[in-house]
């Protein structure tokens, strides 16, 4: 018999994520089903959760919250070496979601949770982190970094875009050398983004070509390109068609790549921000992850 936890973000979301832990309880009374709520109340709270959860029994682990939650619990249950993973999607940007087709109204979610069926999928290891869905560089770290102060004023889905107009002014580009399943690349760089999802900055499609289950990361490069000519690009970036500009983008696709740059840079990682002095590695984590999707 299953037995689910639900671990909640309750600041996620601007806070709207708090709201639906009456919800859930509400829905799961009368489910017949052997189940707990658990709030985080610090970042790296929900690794600790997950992980305890499991060790008492908890077979199903419910990340509630956004992508940051969801890595959270990830990495719980990837430390204690099994386990399921399900998703209530409720943060800004639920990227994730999107590519595993998992509903962002959470009574769909949650029946997903209860009945829905196990998918593995890939794991990103960069550095010293795991990532579900996309890890990048350059313009759109900067981006989640001038994002998460408008989020301090400004609560709207879109956050998101304005944060790409705020970034945009005061941006240049970076150069980085490029290890990429042996082929090395000199580059004066806009973004590069590796991933397993299609997904960010809430629905912005930079990896259209990418598969969640195939063992590959899925490479978006995009190169040193002027504001105005940006500006045209940005919007085929948001519904994926920037992958035809082939004078400014390029794909590939690895199992191991190695980013050199200059100089210090952010790191966006499902959504959260590391600082990285030079060398950056990703590699594909062979087990995979078991996660809950609809049936």
């Amino acid at each position: 018999m299953d037995r689910i936890i639900y671990i909640v973000n309750p600041t996620a979301g601007g806070g709207k994520t708090k709201k639906l832990i009456p919800m859930i309880n509400s829905y799961m009374k009368d489910k017949g089903v052997d189940y707990e709520i658990v709030l985080t109340e610090r970042p790296g709270d929900a690794v600790h959760l997950a992980k305890k959860s499991l060790e008492r029994g908890y077979n199903k682990i419910v990340a509630v919250g956004g992508d940051g939650t969801v890595n959270e619990v990830a990495l719980g249950i990837l430390k204690h070496g099994e386990g399921i993973l399900g998703i209530i999607p409720s943060g800004t940007g639920n990227d994730l979601a999107r590519t595993l087709e998992i509903p962002l109204n959470w009574k769909e979610a949650i029946q997903v949770v209860i009945g829905g069926i196990n998918k593995n999928i890939d794991v990103g290891l960069v550095n010293d982190n795991i990532f579900l869905n996309i890890a990048s560089i350059g313009f759109d770290s900067e981006v989640v970094k001038t994002t998460e102060k408008i989020k301090t004023k400004f609560k709207s889905g879109l956050t998101y875009v304005l944060g790409i107009f705020a970034t945009l002014i005061n941006f240049k580009d970076i150069k980085i050398k490029l290890e990429i399943d042996g082929l090395t690349l000199d580059k004066d760089i806009f973004l590069i983004a590796v991933g397993n999802g299609k997904y960010y900055g809430g629905g912005v499609k930079i990896l259209p070509m990418a598969d969640i289950e195939d063992g590959y990361f899925h490479v978006c490069l995009v190169n040193k390109i002027s504001k105005l000519k940006l500006l045209l690009l940005l919007p085929t970036i948001i519904n994926g068609s920037h992958i035809k500009q082939k004078k400014y983008v390029e794909i590939f696709k690895a199992t191991k790549i190695r980013v050199l740059t200059e100089s210090k840079s952010y790191l966006n990682i499902d959504g959260e921000i590391k600082h990285i002095e030079r060398e950056t590695l990703f590699t594909i984590n062979k087990k995979g992850l078991s996660v809950l999707i609809r049936g």
